[in-house]
């Protein structure tokens, strides 16, 4: 993996800021990022599947009543 110097300072002051090593921070960065992309996926899916099949008018009116906040 090749890192510019400018990145590669960037991380050496946070991870010595956090008191963690180069390595733990960049798997971290990694998984953070991969979560992101599936996220990021799984909101695709599901404008796409809302485009394919649109809510109806009266989809959820079954759960009006469940809707009313009630204050203690």
């Amino acid at each position: 993996m090749t890192l510019d110097e400018n990145l590669l300072a960037s991380v050496d002051k946070v991870v010595k800021h956090l008191g963690t090593t180069r390595s733990a921070f960049t798997r971290q960065a990694l998984k953070s990022a991969l979560r992101e992309v599936r996220v990021r996926e799984l909101e695709r899916k599901h404008r796409e599947g809302y485009k394919h099949k649109p809510v109806r008018h009266d989809e959820f009116g079954v759960w009006e009543a469940e809707q009313v906040w009630v204050e203690p």
